[in-house]
């Protein structure tokens, strides 16, 4: 199970004031992200790790570079804590909250998906997800860490046969008829302007709007939209819903709309600047229909 960042930092800070500065299990190697004798992993394990440059040193110890998360007994591998990297592969309680929308809302007049394309697909962990509800996944992402771990973690889940994996700045790589559009965006303001956390515009919304615009554009008629992000809200109006509406409006779409959680990360408020008027961030779900005819 993946904590937010801020519950990441509290447990390791309280293991530290215990002592307990270097992993002592497995699970404190690649849940907990931290340091580790070499002796503390099996030996194929350690070449293995090697091999595939997972490891970085730390001192006379090493850290691992992924970690593992697991949702319906399905396991991921992203990157591991802390997420500073330009293009860290983020995996966290937005996840699991995105990947249930997908498994309430992937199937719809009765029938399976064709093709669903997973934009910004990070881990991979919502087309995978989908995988259940569909004959073809593309796992989109601008990203090629996040490319990588997809590709790895279809593996992990026995569906690579099943999976196309695609560079691409939205769906602008991805050829062919689409008949659902997942994603979950980066929705703050970012000021290390990190891939997989800044979603530009004045409140991180820009990238989720703009989603919405070209998956409406692009979806066969009688195709769905399912998008997860989040939302700040100023003086009471939801400010990625005042401009999404107008996207749905203009493409004639049977949508709706709902928030998920009232207050995510609200230490964003009090640490960043750019939400010095933002009374919450909610996390919100958007499912969007294009037309038939």
């Amino acid at each position: 199970m993946t904590v937010t960042p801020e519950t990441h930092r509290r447990v390791d800070a309280r293991a530290a004031a215990a002592g307990r500065t270097t992993a002592r299990t497995l699970r404190d190697v690649f849940g907990w992200s931290r340091p580790f004798e070499a002796s503390l992993l099996p030996p194929p394990m350690l070449e293995l790790a090697r091999a595939a440059a997972v490891l970085a040193g730390d001192g006379p110890l090493f850290r691992s570079k992924v970690r593992f998360s697991s949702i319906g007994g399905r396991i991921f591998a992203h990157s591991a804590y802390p997420t500073l990297a330009a293009d860290a592969v983020f995996f966290g309680p937005d996840t699991y909250r995105y990947c249930d929308l997908v498994v309430d809302e992937a199937t719809f007049d009765g029938r399976r998906a064709k093709r669903v394309v997973d934009v910004g697909c990070g881990s991979g962990a919502g087309g995978i997800v989908a995988s259940t509800h569909a004959e073809r996944v593309v796992l989109a992402d601008i990203n090629g860490a996040a490319l990588a771990l997809s590709t790895a973690n279809a593996a992990l889940a026995g569906i690579e046969d099943r999976v196309e994996i695609v560079e691409s700045d939205v769906l602008r790589g991805v050829d062919g008829p689409i008949d659902l559009v997942i994603a979950n965006p980066p929705y703050m303001v970012d000021p290390a302007s990190r891939a997989y956390r800044d979603g530009g515009g004045s409140f991180g919304e820009a990238l989720a709007v703009r989603i919405a615009r070209e998956a409406l554009e692009r979806l066969e008629p009688g195709g769905r939209l399912v998008l997860y992000t989040g939302a700040a809200v100023v003086d009471g109006v939801d400010t990625f819903l005042r401009a999404v509406r107008e996207v749905c409006i203009e493409a004639r779409a049977d949508w709706r709309y709902r928030e998920i959680d009232p207050d995510v990360f609200g230490e964003e408020i009090e640490q960043n600047d750019a939400y010095a008027a933002v009374e919450r961030i909610a996390a919100v779900a958007l499912v969007a229909t294009r037309p038939a005819g």
